[in-house]
């Protein structure tokens, strides 16, 4: 099946549509991952970064929001690890499901994730490692066109067992 086959209907203009096409942060995290577990992509969107991990031979398991497949209710698949760049305005949801679960993850987040009243007690309660990019990540835009981001992002992991908390990554 090719990937144009697996597209699911993207709204135009969605906070949802911000799609990672950009290698740099699946080839920074690929360092971290075991490449014998399999990744849960829980908000693939078109499926972009699934496919940037599937290149550095990963297995992935694709669902999404917009195919019917929400990741804060829908039962988790046999997966070992959860890698995503959750939809912005659901990025606290997001960050709880994935604690609750408590399989080891990565989101892809700006930085300002740091702030807020509610994410700050699961990162005090159950810990956080992230991985710094050493630039700003190229999204591919709800117009359809890619572009560096205005903020800054990093991998908000845990139970990866970085190490160290706080990992400054280089572009290889």
């Amino acid at each position: 099946m090719t990937r144009s086959d697996k597209q699911p209907p993207m709204k135009q203009g969605s906070p949802h549509d911000f799609q990672t096409d950009d290698k740099m942060p699946v080839d920074i995290l690929s360092k971290y991952l075991n490449k014998e577990g399999v990744i849960w992509e829980c908000a693939a969107g078109k499926g972009l970064m699934a496919d940037n991990f599937r290149n550095n031979d990963f297995k992935v398991i694709e669902t999404d929001l917009l195919t019917g497949q929400d990741f804060l209710m829908y039962n988790q698949p046999d997966c070992d690890v959860i890698i995503t760049n959750p939809p912005f305005d659901l990025k606290n949801q997001f960050i709880e499901r994935a604690y609750i679960i408590g399989k080891p993850f990565a989101f892809l987040l700006p930085l300002t994730t740091f702030e807020g009243k509610q994410r700050q007690p699961f990162f005090k309660e159950f810990g956080l490692q992230v991985i710094f990019l050493p630039r700003r990540v190229n999204f591919i835009t709800p117009s359809g066109l890619g572009g560096g981001a205005w903020f800054a992002t990093a991998w908000f992991t845990n139970w990866l067992n970085l190490p160290k908390d706080l990992i400054f990554e280089s572009e290889t």
